[in-house]
């Protein structure tokens, strides 16, 4: 399998940021880690290696970064209201340099889907649901949809404005909202096993339905435990089946 690895300095963050590739060809896969982690987690919990024949065969490239969660909302010596504005600053490096370099490597009409677990499908939910312009899709695994869950009581406009569950029921823009509905990919599984919360995926499933959103919703058994093996499991599950 090729694998890339680069990095450049983020005017959006303010220091260099890395990128891995996986693959040459087929549709991007955009990884969000999970809570504090990095830019090559997916790989070292044998993520990478589980989708290696879908990479191979050329039915999807990947990409991963790094995440900023311990320079926002992890960090707990931070002012809150800090935290809000690093978060946007991740945001703008998402929408204004990964997904341009994406398109550059892999061609200006080829899909783009986030995708991630734990905090990282969140973020993965947030990024698409905020730019279905140039985010065709989501693939979110074991998440829950309320940023608050992360902020620790703290609540301002920008916690608002990235916290789906909160600001999808008010959306009412219908450029945004055609786009959001033309996608055909909006994944949402999730266990019901330890640290799993399938009511949080339920309760934000309900949202988008009454906004009209479809969506692919799977709450798997009480044996699906919130932990890697049930990520590498529900991953390819979701690629093989669902693309």
């Amino acid at each position: 399998m090729h694998k890339h690895i680069t990095s450049w300095h983020s005017p959006a963050l303010n220091k260099n940021m890395p990128i891995a590739t996986y693959g040459h060809y087929g549709f991007c896969l955009l990884l969000i880690p999970t809570a504090a982690a990095d830019y090559l987690e997916y790989e070292r919990f044998q993520l990478i290696e589980a989708l290696a024949p879908l990479i191979n065969a050329g039915k999807l490239k990947v990409y991963s970064i790094d995440s900023m969660n311990k320079e926002s909302w992890m960090n707990y010596n931070m002012v809150p209201a800090h935290k809000a504005i690093r978060h946007n600053q991740f945001n703008n490096y998402v929408y204004n340099e990964v997904i341009p370099y994406i398109r550059s490597q892999s061609g200006q009409g080829t899909f783009i889907y986030t995708c991630g677990a734990s905090f990282g499908s969140l973020h993965a939910m947030n990024l698409f649901l905020k730019r279905p312009d140039i985010i065709n899709g989501v693939i979110s695994m074991s998440g829950v949809y309320d940023l608050t869950e992360y902020t620790r009581g703290y609540w301002d406009e920008q916690v608002y404005y990235n916290s789906p569950c909160h600001y999808i029921p008010n959306l009412t823009d219908d450029y945004y909202l055609s786009k959001i509905k033309a996608s055909h990919h909006i994944h949402i599984y999730t266990g019901s096993g330890e640290h799993e919360d399938p009511e949080a995926n339920k309760r934000f499933s309900s949202i988008l339905w009454g906004k009209g959103i479809w969506h692919d919703l799977g709450i798997w058994g009480s044996d699906i435990k919130h932990d890697w093996p049930t990520w590498r499991k529900m991953l390819l599950y979701i690629l093989n089946n669902k693309f």
